[in-house]
């Protein structure tokens, strides 16, 4: 899988997760790369879930896999997650964890996951376009998708 790509960038958490069907089964995968080599890698299945859930469960997972102090981009292809974390977040926070709409989905990841990386300001979540041939996303995209593989 390795051998198939080489764009994108060498450093960084990488981070993925899915569910099919979408709800269903799903995994998660992050992987913490420094200057092309891995570092550390995680990896976890649900036998019932979203995949909004398993991308931020692949994001707590993130957190696990860099030392503290340690400068560091986590790369998901979820935009949806990177604008829970970095725009929606702190306003769901100041008003008691609500939406105007409702209460916040998937809030037993949202919040810890929102509160680990406030006190890990060297930690950015970043978006990287999915399936266009970079690496280490694609490489996440595996970890995350190994459960399905095996069912099959």
């Amino acid at each position: 899988m390795l051998e198939t790509y080489e764009d994108g960038p060498q450093s960084g958490v990488f981070t993925d997760g899915s569910a099919n069907p979408n709800p269903g089964p799903g995994g998660w995968g992050a992987v913490y790369v420094v200057d092309g080599q891995i570092v550390a890698e995680a990896s976890g299945t649900d036998p019932d879930t979203t995949n909004n859930r398993m991308e931020l469960r692949a994001l707590l997972a993130a957190l696990d896999l860099v030392p503290e102090g340690t400068p560091a981009t986590i790369y998901t292809d979820s935009n949806l997650a990177v604008k829970t974390v970095n725009e929606w977040a702190p306003g769901w926070k100041a008003k008691g964890w609500r939406r105007k709409t409702g209460p916040v989905e998937n809030l037993d990841l949202v919040e810890p996951l929102y509160e680990a990386l406030q006190e890990r300001p060297e930690l950015t979540v970043t978006w990287i376009k999915a399936h266009a041939g970079n690496r280490w996303n694609e490489y996440a995209d595996s970890l995350a998708s190994a459960y399905d593989r095996e069912q099959r």
